[in-house]
């Protein structure tokens, strides 16, 4: 199937690298305005540079996307200047694992606000037009954790299955304009996250996998891409499970 995209403005959080950086590149790629949000101007700088230098539009925001207020001024100036966002993507995430006998509260907190109550804030701050205009696609970044948890993970896990519960709510407020907002739900995924686990943890991890590798950020981007497109009109409040097999 040929995907079918008409040039529109995007925004992806923690574009920066891994995941983001990948579906901030694919989305240029279709032709899309990419804005490449991360809390460090240099990640996304280099990110927002790439797709330039590749011929495609681009431009970088330095947001730290866990501050409420930062995201609203950065969306006022974002809605200022474009008008509107026609597709949010809702990527930033962090890690922060421990036991929850030995997890802080600043552990639990940071990586909520960071993981799930940034997308809060964008989608907060970028509805308005999209809802008048009656079209768009709002694609949050879940995680296989968030489905089926993980020990030493409690923080992640519950921002992750947050993400899918803000998604099929979302779905049902946004439907009659024309919005859809689906989840993405990324396995172990060849990122810096998963780059930092010992060779041991990581052939462990694998030897529970189908597939018996990890992804590719290349893989959640290519679903990204879809939902995103025009193709995907008619799917709403659904979780897409990209992970080797890991959640059936």
């Amino acid at each position: 199937m040929q995907l079918t995209h008409t040039p529109r403005v995007a925004l992806v959080t923690g574009a920066g690298r891994g995941i983001g950086k990948a579906i901030a590149e694919q989305l240029a790629a279709d032709g899309h305005t990419v804005i490449c949000v991360s809390k460090n101007p240099a990640s996304c700088g280099g990110v927002a540079d790439a797709i330039l230098a590749a011929g495609g539009k681009a431009v970088a925001k330095a947001v730290d996307v866990s501050d409420g207020a930062a995201v609203a001024a950065a969306c006022e100036e974002i809605l200022k200047e474009y008008g509107c966002v026609d597709i949010l993507v809702n990527n930033a995430g962090i890690t922060k694992d421990g036991l929850m006998m030995r997890m802080s509260e600043d552990d639990w907190a940071d990586v909520i606000s960071t993981n799930l109550s940034s997308a809060f804030f964008w989608i907060k701050g970028l509805m308005r037009p999209m809802t008048k205009k009656r079209w768009g696609r709002i694609v949050n970044i879940s995680s296989v954790v968030g489905v089926q948890g993980n020990a030493g993970q409690t923080n992640y896990a519950s921002a992750k299955a947050g993400m899918i519960g803000l998604t099929k709510s979302l779905a049902k407020e946004f439907s009659t304009r024309n919005i859809t907002v689906n989840a993405v739900a990324p396995g172990f995924i060849t990122t810096d996250m998963t780059a930092v686990l010992p060779e041991e943890v990581q052939q462990k991890i694998k030897s529970v996998i189908p597939l018996a590798r990890f992804g590719a950020p290349e893989d959640i981007a290519s679903t990204v891409d879809f939902l995103c497109s025009e193709n995907a009109g008619y799917i709403t409040g659904q979780v897409f499970s990209v992970d080797g097999g890991m959640a059936m």
